[in-house]
């Protein structure tokens, strides 16, 4: 019983959209204006989306980020692989 009602309800959608008599297929009217075709560009635009100036300094910005992102978890793995040897020094012991 549960697995027909998850079935159904799964196909509840596609029997939504199934015109059963005029007046629900006018209440159900799709709008096709909200996307662009796929084989349809965007309209170009009148003004640049940033200024090269700001694209350099974001660039560098994340750039910075990057290294110092970078650069701390060189640090981190260089103390746990200390801590291991460590470790490994006092089991020997």
């Amino acid at each position: 019983m549960l697995l027909t009602a998850l079935a159904l309800g799964g196909c509840s959608t596609s029997i939504a959209d199934i015109p059963l008599d005029s007046a629900s297929s006018d209440t159900h009217a799709k709008d096709t204006g909200a996307y662009l075709p796929v084989n349809q560009l965007p309209p170009a635009r009148d003004e640049a989306a940033m200024e090269p100036a700001e694209r350099a300094k974001v660039q560098k910005e994340l750039v910075a980020a990057r290294d110092r992102q970078a650069s701390a978890v060189a640090a981190k793995d260089q103390g746990q692989s200390k801590d291991q040897s460590q470790n490994a020094a006092q089991a020997a012991k």
